[in-house]
């Protein structure tokens, strides 16, 4: 009985040494993820939540080499942390490479979005969303759109440049809608499914009463999220490693249908 404990306790303490010695072989890496973003990327009481995270956590548990820990943060804070080197990833900026050339390289494509303008309902659209030119249909207007967001297209960009419209930040989709139903505000970019959600969440909240204060006001473009790397390597050797190994474990993910089944948990 004795010897049977003795040798229990040996193969315990040999378990436990091997698993200490392959978490120490591997190379902890932090990524950064928006944490306003519902329902694609946010985060519940400090840990990541959303459509990508869940992805994400997939191929992260695909790489042993590599221990991840997903760290939500305001986007335009993320972005200045890859800006700087100080950050090595983060996700989902869209592929803007003349706007943040500090990004680089991006992952392949996580999923597709839809980029839509909302507008509330005294903003005359006669022609409706389909028939609607954008952006020289919203000149005039003041457009909402989440901080450090870049979406739009040249034209839009230009125009606000231009005075021709007026762009006005907020810090996520609740406080841009919430604007709009006020009418600080006459429309609001951004992607359709996050804009839905976060309409449906509100109204749950009983902070609006109902969802006909909105119409769709213009299809903009699609787009894709990504996970982006900074362009300064220097503190991270492990860059190319991590890129090659995501993206291949991300591509047999999504042939495997893995992506559309996360999808669904959030809007079946």
């Amino acid at each position: 009985m004795r010897k049977s404990n003795k040798i229990g306790w040996q193969l315990l303490i040999g378990l436990s040494i091997l698993a200490t010695t392959s978490h120490a072989r591997s190379t902890q890496v932090i990524i950064y993820s928006d944490d306003a973003y519902p329902p694609y990327s946010y985060q519940i009481q400090g840990k990541a939540t959303g459509i990508y995270p869940d992805i994400l956590r997939q191929v992260f548990e695909k790489m042993p080499e590599f221990t991840v820990i997903i760290k939500p943060v305001p986007f335009k804070r993320g972005l200045r942390l890859l800006e700087t080197g100080k950050g090595f990833a983060l996700f989902p900026p869209y592929k803007y490479p003349n706007h943040r050339p500090y990004v680089n390289p991006y992952s392949v494509p996580i999923l597709q979005e839809e980029v839509v303008v909302y507008c509330h309902n005294d903003v005359s659209l006669p022609n409706g969303p389909r028939l609607t030119r954008w952006p020289e249909d919203f000149y005039g207007k003041t457009i909402g759109i989440n901080a450090a967001f870049s979406i739009g297209g040249e034209a839009f960009w230009n125009a606000a440049r231009d005075g021709q419209l007026r762009v006005e930040e907020a810090k996520d989709n609740q406080e841009n809608i919430l604007k709009m139903r006020a009418k600080r505000i006459d429309c609001y970019i951004n992607d359709k499914l996050s804009i839905a959600w976060e309409i449906k969440r509100l109204k749950l909240s009983g902070r609006i009463d109902k969802s006909e204060f909105f119409q769709l006001a213009a299809l903009v473009s699609t787009e894709y999220g990504y996970l982006g790397y900074t362009a300064y390597g220097e503190d991270f050797p492990y860059k190319e490693k991590f890129v090659a190994q995501f993206d291949r474990i991300l591509l047999d993910l999504q042939q495997a249908g893995v992506v559309e089944q996360v999808i669904r948990t959030y809007t079946d």
